[in-house]
């Protein structure tokens, strides 16, 4: 049985458009839980496949992929290129152009 924080977090992420991210903490946020960004990370690890969630389009609250190179990475970032999301020279994606809140 999952959580109300646990659903609301699967509905959010479930609803970012392709081409588009979101951020750990602005999820937990809005699931009603402002401290909650690392249990989005451990509901990502864990409910990604289970409910096709579109994962690769959360990442840190600094723009950046939080996977460690040769750990999912480069697949996130391949992903994210393929929709359209472009990285500055650093590896961060610029929030004025792609960030999406949910409503």
């Amino acid at each position: 049985m999952k959580s109300p924080f646990t659903t609301k977090v699967i509905e959010i992420i479930a609803a970012i458009p392709a081409g588009k991210v979101s951020t750990y903490g602005i999820i937990a946020a809005h699931a009603n839980n402002r401290s909650g960004a690392r249990q989005v990370a451990r509901i990502l690890h864990s409910s990604s496949a289970k409910y096709d969630l579109p994962w690769h389009r959360v990442v840190n609250r600094n723009g950046q992929i939080s996977l460690k190179h040769g750990h999912g990475y480069e697949n996130q970032m391949r992903m994210l290129l393929e929709e359209g999301v472009e990285f500055d020279d650093r590896e961060r994606i610029d929030f004025s152009k792609y960030l999406w809140w949910p409503r």
